[in-house]
This record gives structure tokens, sequence and C-alpha cells, in this order.
């Protein structure tokens, strides 16, 4: 009886990879959802919070001119992925400052603590799925083809997010303002990306130059869902190549810190 091939090192720890990223993930929501009383109901109710005060503003107190009907829909389908973008970016200028003991003491390549905060708020994102749906069927909004779409605008989200973080978690750890810095980007460019408008709804060349927001092709594959007139290709062809392009920058900028880092932490 022929004893059975040996499992080759580099499979052996890619696989070692996928199940400690698994792990690490799993533990996340399980510690964040049985802390709490209403569990999966916080990851939905933010987002449906701030879609209902600005479909009160723009649609009762002053006349809409922006978005698509129906505008509840439009923009649960921009906030949705914008609560993925966010938190992840967010909670990357804590990856190795909160686990800094394991992140010295484990072997497992420290982009673990990066991917699984990207991972795990991805999953949340998906979970919220069902509230969009719920409010497409209840406000009349039409699935169409441009759903095909959707598989791209989640790889698109999760490699643009993975690239900053993997570019924000150790340079924070060096400049430590760089956190407070991150949430006023994050602010800022909740107003600059497509979420409460479209790129159609911006005037002549501002609407050129807002393209080059990555959030701005993506957001508009996930609406073309329900809105496949918004689909933007020369929006979505920069969002590929940026997403690619931080991505890259990511793994260059975390390849020549990670051993500084460890140090520091």
């Amino acid at each position: 009886m022929t004893a059975p091939a040996p499992v080759p090192p580099a499979r052996s720890a890619s696989a070692a990879y996928r199940q400690s990223l698994w792990l690490l993930t799993s533990r996340d929501l399980k510690v964040r959802y049985s802390t709490s009383f209403l569990g999966y109901l916080w990851s939905v109710l933010d987002p449906l919070v701030m879609a209902a005060i600005y479909w009160f503003v723009f649609t009762q107190i002053v006349e809409r001119t922006v978005g698509a009907t129906p505008y509840i829909v439009f923009l649960i389908a921009g906030l949705l992925p914008w609560m993925w973008f966010q938190g992840a970016v967010s909670d990357a200028t804590r990856a190795f400052i909160r686990d800094a003991k394991l992140v010295r003491s484990t072997r497992i390549p420290r982009s673990i603590w990066v991917n699984r905060i990207v991972l795990s708020k991805g999953i949340e994102f998906v979970l919220s799925l069902p509230v969009l749906a719920v409010f497409a069927i209840a406000f009349g909004a039409p699935l169409t083809w441009g759903v095909l779409w959707f598989p791209l605008a989640v790889a698109l989200q999760a490699i643009l997010t993975v690239g900053l973080g993997l570019i924000i978690a150790p340079l924070v750890v060096f400049f430590r303002d760089l956190e407070r810095a991150v949430k006023l980007i994050l602010r800022f460019l909740f107003y600059a990306s497509p979420i409460i408008y479209s790129l159609d709804d911006l005037p002549g060349e501002l609407g050129v130059w807002a393209a080059f927001n990555p959030l701005a092709g993506i957001f508009s594959l996930y609406r073309a869902a329900f809105f496949p007139e918004l689909l933007d290709g020369w929006a979505v062809g920069i969002a590929v190549v940026m997403s690619l392009g931080f991505l890259g920058l990511g793994l260059v900028v975390f390849r020549r810190t990670v051993r500084a880092v460890l140090k520091e932490v």
C-alpha cells in the first residue's frame, strides 16, 4: 500500500491561512453579535436610519432632483455597501494596535489582520441584502439584468478595501494621528461619493472628475440591479484600474513596513 503524497508546503500554508482567516472572522462576528441584544439588526439599523432621514428630506421637505425612483431603494443600494467600506477602513486603523500581542506572537502572515476585517464587514453587508430586497419589493423596484454585475461590484469593493487597509493599518502604528485623519476623510468621502445622488446628477466636468472616485463605479454596479440606466461604463473602468492600483500599492507598503510594525507594536 503506497503512502499518501505529502501536501506541498505552499498549499499547506495557503490552507492554514484560509482556516485562520475564517476562525478570526467568525470570532469577530460571534463577539459582535453575542454582546448585543439586537445583534444582527444593528448591521442594518444604521443604514436604514440614514436612508430614512435622506428620504424624508429629499421627498417630504424639499423637491428631489437627484437619484432615481423609488428613491428609498436608490439610497439603500448605496448606503449598504458604503457601510461595508466605511466600517472596514475605519477598523483598519486599529488592526494591529487592538491585537498587538497576537500580531507579535503569530506566525501567520500579518495581512490576515486586515483581511479578517474586510471579510467580516463584507459578510455583514451580504447579510443585510435581504433588507434591500424587502424594500425593492415593497416599493416596486423590479430586479433587472443589471444584477449580473453584482459579483463584480463585490469583488472590486473587496479589492479596493483590502488595498486601502494594507496601506492604513501599518502607517497608523507610526502616525497615530492618521486614525483621526481617516475619520475626517471618510466623512468627506461620504458626500463626495454618489450615495444620495448619482453621477448623472452632477453638472458638466464635475461628473467626469467625480468618476475618478472608485466608489462611484462600484456603486453604479450595485444599483444596476434596479436602475440599469445608471450604470456608468467610464466610472466602472476607472474603478477597476484604481482598485487594482490601490491593492498593488497596499501590498508594496505593507511588505516594506511589516517588520518595523512588529517592533513598534
